[in-house]
């Protein structure tokens, strides 16, 4: 095989790919790109083609044939695909390993501050009534209990974080 061959045989091929490619689902550079692979597979085994430019309009329309079976047995989505602007599933496991920890350090509280904790952070997302109702205590206490099992928490968070932080 030649430079010459090659150089030879791309008009011809990307010709007879254009007019090839409407009704076989592929675009003409794919259906280029199949048969300059079937042709260099045909090179390493068998050698060059007796007939180039027969064997290469052979080729062309037994690849754009594969591409209309293809074509056909390739469904579109009924939908949009998955959507992927949501967090991947490196940021849940990072995420969930965090819900973890802080419900870990919540259940270290003082006195109520963990019932209180877990309510505040309940899916169910429960209103201060409902907290109140729940934990037996006045809805008027418990913005300022909130607020001390938050400062709890912080001081709590801050001193773990700060003994993992390497020192030296």
């Amino acid at each position: 095989m030649t430079h010459e061959m090659l150089t030879a045989l791309h008009p011809l091929l990307a010709a007879e790919a254009s007019a090839e490619a409407d009704g076989s689902g592929m675009e003409p550079s794919d259906l280029e790109q199949a048969v300059w692979l079937r042709f260099l597979e045909r090179l390493e085994t068998d050698g060059p083609p007796l007939d180039p430019q027969g064997w290469l309009r052979r080729t062309v329309r037994c690849e754009a044939r594969r591409g209309r079976r293809t074509a056909r047995l390739e469904l579109p989505y009924g939908s949009e695909p998955a959507d992927d602007t949501g967090p991947g599933p490196e940021q849940q496991a990072l995420m969930a390993a965090r819900r973890r920890a802080l419900h870990a350090a919540v259940r270290r509280l003082p006195g109520r501050c963990p019932r209180l904790m877990a309510a505040l952070l309940s899916p169910r997302d429960l209103t201060y009534r409902e907290i109140a109702g729940e934990l037996g205590i006045s809805q008027g206490s418990l913005g300022p209990e909130r607020s001390k099992c938050l400062g709890c928490l912080r001081r709590l968070l801050a001193a773990e974080v700060a003994a993992r932080e390497p020192r030296g």
